[in-house]
Parts: C-alpha cells; sequence; structure tokens
C-alpha cells in the first residue's frame, strides 16, 4: 500500500455526525455488527445487544489505563497558554503547547489555576516543548492544575460530565492522555450480564499518547512505524489469553490500542503471548494479517486515520467503507462518544 492510496480512505462526514456528548447510559450507544466470514453488515439500537453475539468461553481483552488530568493551562505576565503534557524524561516534561512559538528559551511560567506551580521554557524540538517544573510532578498535581484532555474535535472545554464519561469502568492505572474509547460502552450491569455467561474478561494496560490524534505522514508509511506506546500484560491475562488458543476459543479485543499490544505480544510461531512489559510503534495496514484476535470492539474513526486502516486490516476495507456509509446513512454517531462497531472474524490471510 502507498501513501497516496491513503485517498481512498477518506469520506465525507457529516458535521452533526460527530459525537460532541455520551450517550446517556454507557451501554446504550448504538451497535453495528460486522460479520467478516459473511460479509453481513447488521445494526442494533442498543449496545447492550452485543451479548446476542458472544458466547461462553469468549474472551474480551480491555486497556484498564486511565486518563490524567495532562490538560493544563500555562500563565505567562502577557497570555495563557493551553499545554498538554505528555512524559516526563530527565527532569523535563514533554509538552504539546498552543502558541508555542511565542514563548522563549528560559521564559518563566505558573499553572493558571492556583498559581503556584512554576514552570520554565528548557528546550524545544519540532513541535514540542520541553518545561522543567520547579518541583517534580505528581498524578496528584495534575489532578489540582490540570483538567481531562478530550479530544481535540469535540471541539467544547471538558465538563464534569467528561470526567466520569472520559473514563473506562476498567480504568486503575494513570497515564494516558487519551481514553481507550472501545471501553466506555461498558457498564457495569453488562459486566454482571457477561459473568452469567460465562464471558471471560481480562486487561492489559497500554498508556495511550498524544499520537493517537496525530495525522499520518509519508514517514509512516516509509518506515511502517507509528507513535511508540508502552504495554504491561499481566501474568494472569496471558495464562487466560493462552488457555482460550490452546483451546480454540475467540479473543476478542476492546479497542484499537489493546489490539496494538496484542499483536505485539503475540508470537505466531508458538501461538502464545508473552507476559510483561513491552513497546509498541505497530502500523497496521490493510493488507496486514492479524493473529492475536478473532473480534474486534471498536468506535468509528477519523476519515484518513490511522485507526480506520487498522480496523481495514481486520475486515477488510471494502466491508469497513461499507459499513462506514451505512453508519452515516443510519446516523450513528462517529469518534470517541459515539456508537461502536463489533467486528467478528478476521479477513482471511493474504501472501504479502
Amino acid at each position: 500500500m502507498l501513501f497516496e492510496d491513503l485517498k481512498e480512505f477518506e469520506f465525507d462526514l457529516p458535521e452533526e455526525r460527530i459525537a460532541r456528548y455520551p450517550a446517556a447510559h454507557r451501554d446504550e450507544s448504538k451497535l453495528m455488527i460486522l460479520d467478516v466470514d459473511s460479509g453481513e453488515i447488521k445494526s442494533e439500537p442498543s449496545f447492550k445487544n452485543i451479548v446476542s453475539y458472544l458466547r461462553e468461553g469468549d474472551v474480551l481483552v480491555a486497556n484498564h489505563t486511565k486518563v490524567s488530568k495532562r490538560r493544563v493551562y500555562l500563565k505567562t505576565p502577557l497570555r495563557v497558554h493551553e499545554a498538554m503534557f505528555l512524559e516526563e524524561k530527565e527532569q523535563l516534561w514533554k509538552c504539546k503547547i498552543r502558541n508555542s512559538k511565542k514563548l522563549k528559551l528560559g521564559e518563566e511560567l505558573k499553572d493558571n489555576r492556583t498559581q503556584k506551580l512554576g514552570f520554565t521554557v528548557a528546550k524545544k524540538e519540532e513541535e514540542f516543548v520541553f518545561l522543567k517544573p520547579q518541583r517534580s510532578l505528581t498524578e496528584e498535581d495534575f489532578q489540582t492544575i490540570g483538567e481531562i484532555p478530550i479530544p481535540p474535535y469535540l471541539k467544547r472545554d471538558a465538563d464534569a460530565q467528561d470526567e466520569i464519561r472520559y473514563q473506562t469502568l476498567f480504568a486503575k492505572t494513570p497515564g494516558s492522555v487519551a481514553a481507550p474509547t472501545a471501553g466506555l460502552h461498558f457498564s457495569e450491569e453488562l459486566f454482571e450480564t457477561l459473568r452469567q455467561k460465562k464471558i471471560q474478561l481480562c486487561t492489559l494496560e497500554l498508556k495511550v499518547g498524544y499520537g493517537t490524534f496525530q495525522p499520518l505522514t509519508e514517514e509512516n508509511f516509509q518506515n511502517q512505524k507509528l507513535h511508540r506506546e508502552k504495554f504491561f500484560l499481566e501474568e494472569t491475562s496471558v495464562e487466560l489469553l493462552n488457555a482460550a488458543k490452546q483451546e480454540g476459543r475467540r479473543i476478542l479485543s476492546i479497542g484499537t490500542t489493546t489490539l496494538r499490544a496484542l499483536e505485539s505480544a503475540y508470537e505466531p510461531n508458538t501461538k502464545t503471548f508473552r507476559a510483561g512489559p513491552g513497546a509498541t510503534e505497530l502500523f497496521i495496514r490493510p493488507d496486514d494479517n492479524l493473529q492475536s484476535c478473532e473480534g474486534l470492539i471498536t468506535n468509528f474513526h477519523l476519515p484518513g486515520s490511522s485507526l480506520l486502516l487498522l480496523v481495514s486490516a481486520f475486515a477488510g476495507k471494502k466491508l469497513i467503507l461499507d459499513a462506514y456509509q451505512k453508519a452515516i446513512q443510519e446516523k450513528f454517531r462517529f469518534y470517541s462518544y459515539g456508537d461502536a462497531m463489533l467486528i467478528l472474524g478476521r479477513k482471511k490471510s493474504v501472501s504479502k
């Protein structure tokens, strides 16, 4: 696949199809079902109906990362800058800052909320600014000075509802700047129904980085790599997953972040998953053969995005694009707070 081919994955999405706010209840978004083997596309009025398509012995895998309040407003004597705190390295914080060209090396800023935490512009690299805080920052600091970094395409400020609804019920380990949004559809009532049906659930951790919002580049295509994200797969989860593989039971990934981690932790030769820490730079494209899972739960993604290419690798380009057109016609809601898709089966392997 060439970079020029990316235009085949562009489509017109009416502005009103972008979900600005979550559905009233987590499990009441709409659900689209894609059967890869038959090519059938079905629509369900409620996500909770997913139970009808799952069976005893299935294993669902979720990302239990938690979104940190990494959007912080920083003040200079002249202006306020919106900053996204991405990661800490060698006592410097790598940040994405709006209007960063107006910041000079050595310039000092304070958080706009408490006016107590100070930062110095230490260096600039590409589109990033590296800030040196006056003292080491903790998660509690971000809870005090920051806010939930809802996606920029929502075109609004975060509110109190986002603090609850832009976290999954799996969420436990902080450090992400975006939610693993496929998991937002699961409610406590749905968990109980899954347990009663003897559908197993396990988790892994992948800290979602700002790269998930960045557009694809020619370099991505040439290097066949995307942004690097660290993950950790617990031994208890690996035992469940390896038993499912050995017994021929289905593994379904809740979300694309989970899928990237599972593909990176899977050893095709032994048909087993590897426990422990890892990192993924996988750029999954439509002609790739995925092997870790037999199903994927996902949201509806941006035109021409890496995530749209990823789901096309799972279901095939034609089926995905047909499903997206059907979703637009049937007024499905798109992006992080939008409706869901369940892909069952995988496209057949092709020689590369």
